[in-house]
């Protein structure tokens, strides 16, 4: 079977990656944190004099959706899910994903999940123009989590404004500041929020190859289960012919004896 060839494949090539995205969205886990930590560091300084006004948003404008979903078919629901959230129709969107194509007018960016590192500085723009402009209420990621193996789920997660950098540690670290402080924090929260983006693509790896490998191995499954009725098909048909021809030579001995 043909069919059977090419999802012995995709499961082979998804087999391969997945140990390498799950190790992967892993380590992404530990920088992610490491990014956090030094935004919060910056943004609740005791020693920095920051307006945290700048990075106050506009709650009378429409949220900026950024959709994340994957590149390669065969994923089961996990593109079905992002392309059921993004019907909202209240938010302008980014979306990043080759099978999560739209023509909705909303959307002000769209890409292929492989391209992101070629639009990153577009997308920084945007994130910028967002902050300084206020252009939003909010950004928000929406894509497949991956935990572990056995648990991955689509969530939406809010990146900005900050709410998971109110915290009420107070840093003390000490700085040697050039130019306008203001300035750089808008720079450090935008490269956080494009971090923020990349964590979630190499997470989304990480289940798009988990879901491929359990859907291809089902697959074949179902495959080898078809060949087996097909090939004990084929044997009922060989015996049914071979009974046949008893009976037919039966009955012309038994007319011959006649």
């Amino acid at each position: 079977m043909k069919i059977k060839n090419v999802v012995k494949v995709m499961n082979f090539h998804s087999l391969l990656k997945v140990d390498k995205a799950r190790r992967t969205a892993e380590k992404y886990f530990s920088y992610e944190r490491e990014l956090t930590e030094f935004a919060d560091n910056i943004l609740n300084n005791r020693n920095l004099l920051l307006d945290k006004k700048v990075l106050s948003l506009n709650r009378m404008k429409k949220p900026l959706n950024i959709y994340i979903g994957n590149d390669m078919g065969f994923c089961g629901n996990l593109n079905s899910s992002v392309k059921k959230a993004e019907r909202d129709n209240k938010c302008q969107k980014i979306i990043i994903g080759k099978k999560v194509k739209s023509n909705d007018p909303s959307i002000i960016l769209q890409i292929n999940k492989d391209e992101y590192a070629n639009y990153t500085g577009q997308i920084e723009e945007i994130l910028y123009d967002t902050i300084v402009n206020k252009n939003n209420s909010e950004i928000n990621l929406i894509y497949n989590h991956y935990y572990n193996v056995g648990q991955i789920e689509l969530i939406k997660k809010k990146i900005l404004p900050l709410d998971n950098l109110k915290t009420t540690k107070t840093h003390k670290e000490d700085f040697t500041i050039e130019g306008d402080i203001n300035e750089i924090l808008t720079n450090v929260i935008v490269l956080y929020l494009s971090y923020e983006i990349k964590v979630a693509i190499e997470n989304t790896y990480a289940s798009e190859n988990i879901t491929r490998q359990m859907l291809t191995q089902e697959s074949l499954k179902k495959l080898d289960e078809i060949e087996i009725e097909e090939q004990r098909k084929e044997k009922k048909a060989i015996k049914q012919k071979s009974f046949k021809k008893v009976i037919d030579n039966f009955i012309k001995l038994k007319n011959i004896e006649e």
